[in-house]
């Protein structure tokens, strides 16, 4: 059920109750002035009776009106829904083209299309760490033809940017969650640790300072980072880059000593001895790097977390057709060329049982809590 049909049905219960109560009190007062009237003139009781009858016909014919009314509210709901879509959906994606936010909507793209009969169009509106599109897609009218695919950043955003005019738990019903991606804490080659024992010990050592490349003010990689030198201890100086590439160049040219990197990218450079791999921060261990551990599995329970993507529509879309387009997600995540593809990115679809309105909601509620917790405890800030 949609929010914009609950906060009416509830106005509409309010209203009902309202009236109930001023009937109540209606009757109340004329049983009182009938019974003065028998008092003073016995003669009147047939008058009285006739007009009750009048006034009771007229209370039980309001109901009817309110129940049409209610009926016929539903009847248009469920017909829209069942003549939607008739023209093309738009997605709106929060980066410009060639990152991984893209690639995935591209990679969709054509399946969404098929399951909902329509053609999905992407829109790219970069700006602002994606916050500049999620207020697009929050200011979009209710009616199914507007999605927006976001990641983690949408999270952290309520916290980075709070003024930035929408609330991402209020202003949006989630679709579906849509895939996670591993995440290496690798080193430059030349780091002394060959081990996450060992480097814990050496962040820790007196004077040490640890140069942690990130993506950019409110990445993943940079909050990912920020979370992990939290729990580690000692001191890390955070520095961010335009983009993971140049973070990535910098720990290969051993610049900097540390970074949170997509195991896909990383994983090769590791792999071939050119930088060092100490933990995977994931849920599970990733393919392309088996003897790496994962955080949790290392007793670092908080870092029990993925990066992921999901998709989401304005708050107010109908409950029938977010399962339409939920639906529409779930055939693109089951196509055997989404998977191949999502395989060959390192991305991993969310189990089917996950792939739910209410676990993309969930989701996303407890990563705003999270990341919120980081953001406020670090003194992180959009301008830094």
């Amino acid at each position: 059920m949609s929010n914009d049909f609950e906060a009416g049905l509830a106005r509409m219960q309010r209203a009902l109750a309202a009236e109930e109560d001023r009937r109540d009190s209606r009757r109340a007062l004329r049983r009182a002035r009938r019974a003065e009237r028998r008092r003073r003139n016995p003669g009147a009781g047939v008058g009285l009776l006739l007009g009750s009858l009048a006034i009771g016909a007229a209370v039980v014919n309001g109901a009817p009106y309110w129940l049409m009314f209610l009926a016929a509210w539903l009847a248009s709901g469920a017909a829209s829904a069942q003549t939607w879509p008739t023209r093309p959906v738009t997605l709106v994606v929060p980066y410009p083209p060639g990152g991984a936010t893209d690639a995935i909507a591209r990679i969709m793209q054509d399946s969404l299309s098929q399951s909902l009969g329509q053609q999905v169009v992407i829109e790219n509106v970069g700006g602002a760490g994606g916050m500049i599109a999620a207020g697009r897609a929050a200011r979009a009218a209710p009616d199914g033809y507007t999605m927006l695919l976001h990641q983690v950043a949408l999270a952290a955003g309520m916290t980075l940017y709070p003024n930035i005019g929408f609330d991402a738990e209020k202003d949006f019903v989630a679709i579906g969650p849509i895939n996670t991606a591993a995440t290496t804490v690798a080193a430059r080659a030349t780091l002394p640790p060959n081990s996450f024992g060992e480097l814990v010990k050496w962040m820790n050592e007196p004077g040490r300072d640890t140069r942690m490349a990130h993506a950019g003010v409110g990445s993943f990689g940079h909050l990912a980072g920020v979370l992990l030198a939290q729990e580690i201890g000692g001191t890390v100086t955070q520095v961010p880059y335009r983009g993971a590439g140049p973070a990535l160049n910098d720990l290969l040219g051993g610049v900097a000593d540390l970074s949170a990197q997509s195991a896909v990218a990383a994983g090769p450079l590791i792999q071939a001895g050119k930088l060092k791999g100490y933990a995977i921060i994931g849920r599970a261990r990733f393919a392309g790097l088996p003897d790496l551990p994962t955080m949790r599995e290392l007793g670092y329970t908080k870092l029990d977390l993925d990066f992921w993507h999901m998709l989401l529509a304005p708050a107010g879309t109908p409950r029938p057709i977010v399962d339409r387009l939920n639906a529409a997600l779930r055939h693109a995540l089951a196509d055997a060329t989404v998977r191949k593809r999502f395989e060959e990115g390192g991305l991993d679809a969310f189990p089917v049982e996950e792939q739910t309105p209410e676990a993309g909601t969930a989701l996303l509620a407890r990563e705003i809590r999270l990341w919120g917790e980081v953001i406020r405890a670090n003194k992180i800030s959009a301008s830094q």
